[in-house]
């Protein structure tokens, strides 16, 4: 998974100021709670804003109420991580 996020932080040619090891922890247990998404998915909605499933997070350019509890639950588990 470490390696699947720095290669979509390479590709977008991004600097990673975040710790690979709590994003991916944090992706994976969000993926959990939210069935049916990848943990990938998860990672391109946080870092790129990219929607997961079409309205699931989005919704005429604004988060969805889903896509809000995802980046809360998402950043305390990312916190969370030690």
């Amino acid at each position: 998974m470490n390696k699947e996020i720095l290669r979509y932080v390479d590709d977008n040619d991004w600097e990673l100021k975040h710790n690979v090891d709590a994003l991916s922890y944090a992706a994976i247990k969000t993926a959990n709670l939210f069935s049916d998404i990848e943990p990938m998915d998860v990672i391109r909605f946080m870092l790129g804003d990219v929607p997961i499933k079409a309205h699931f997070t989005h919704s005429y350019g604004f988060h969805t109420r889903e896509g809000r509890a995802m980046r809360e639950f998402f950043g305390n588990k990312y916190y969370e991580y030690e």
